[in-house]
């Protein structure tokens, strides 16, 4: 949708729940500005923290990649380059940085404190009220790194600035099939997927968008999403609180984990599997079909695309 106003986001949009491509929003000088060269210098040889992998795929589960540290410039030009002459692992590992706060486990992202000279140049869409910000996360890819599948918990404005992006969705609906070990999904490879390991994969309804530098999707919370860069890209990731404030957990310094009533729910739920170990195999079969039944009947929607 091209030059999307607040206010018709807000009434047109937003209370749909579902994925949309923004384009032609006024974004700032950074659609122009930012380059491998501009980036480099901008911020200097300040340390950062980032992902290195010799496959384009990256898992979270098996964790097919390792942390390195660089200095900001050397990153960025190595991120744009294919080959390297200088290397951690092989001469064509991919690089990924996901900016985090001065101290990770405590800190959010924010722009606005870990690259303060970039921030200047972003106009981030002002679509929701200042209290309900949450971060916003600075991502550097190289070309054709592949991002897992997973959710966030939070809704989000994913900004491409630079370079061009693939992204595969599938609905909250749809994550019975997708294989979960809790936020992400088992199934690396979206496109050829390994049926026999993952049968029900082929039953999840894939979404897919391309975005092109100055394009903003607004991803809502619990949609899950794969993002390919086709090219060199460069992101920033907005995201607020959908849910008031102390639905959220506090040590959640990623917007990833579940809110604290769903946390709490499957503890609940997991204390009432291990009592139904209590009783003979047919009956466990039962009393579990009868809560499933329950469960369905008391939260199950079937009004979603």
């Amino acid at each position: 949708l091209s030059g999307v106003t607040r206010e018709r986001f807000l009434r047109d949009i937003y209370p749909r729940r579902k994925p949309v491509v923004l384009t032609g929003m006024e974004l700032g000088t950074c659609t122009t500005k930012w380059t491998a060269d501009y980036l480099s210098q901008a911020e200097g040889s300040k340390e950062v923290k980032i992902h290195v992998s010799t496959v384009p795929q990256m898992d979270f589960l098996s964790k097919n990649f390792v942390y390195r540290t660089l200095p900001f410039d050397v990153f960025v030009r190595r991120a744009a380059e294919v080959n390297h002459q200088e290397y951690f692992l092989s001469e064509d590992e991919k690089y990924y940085l996901r900016s985090v706060g001065e101290d990770a486990r405590k800190d959010i992202a924010d722009i606005r404190k870990q690259f303060p000279v970039l921030a200047k140049d972003v106009q981030i869409p002002e679509y929701f009220e200042k209290e309900q910000f949450f971060s916003s996360v600075f991502r550097i890819s190289s070309a054709g790194l592949q991002l897992w599948t997973h959710y966030d918990v939070m809704d989000n404005f994913l900004i491409q600035v630079m370079g061009k992006k693939r992204v595969v969705l599938y609905s909250p609906r749809d994550a019975p099939y997708l294989y979960l070990s809790g936020t992400k999904s088992e199934v690396l490879d979206v496109d050829n997927p390994d049926l026999e390991k993952y049968p029900l994969f082929v039953k999840a309804k894939r979404y897919q968008c391309f975005l092109e530098a100055g394009d903003v999707l607004f991803i809502p919370a619990l949609w899950f999403h794969n993002v390919i860069s086709e090219e060199f890209g460069v992101a920033l990731n907005v995201f607020w609180k959908h849910l008031p404030a102390e639905s959220y957990d506090k040590t959640d310094t990623y917007g990833n984990k579940d809110p604290m009533a769903a946390s709490r729910a499957i503890q609940i739920l997991d204390r009432a599997l291990k009592t139904l170990e209590e009783l003979p195999e047919e009956y466990r079969d039962f009393y579990a079909r009868r809560m499933v039944l329950r469960i369905q009947e008391k939260a199950y929607r079937n009004d979603y695309g």
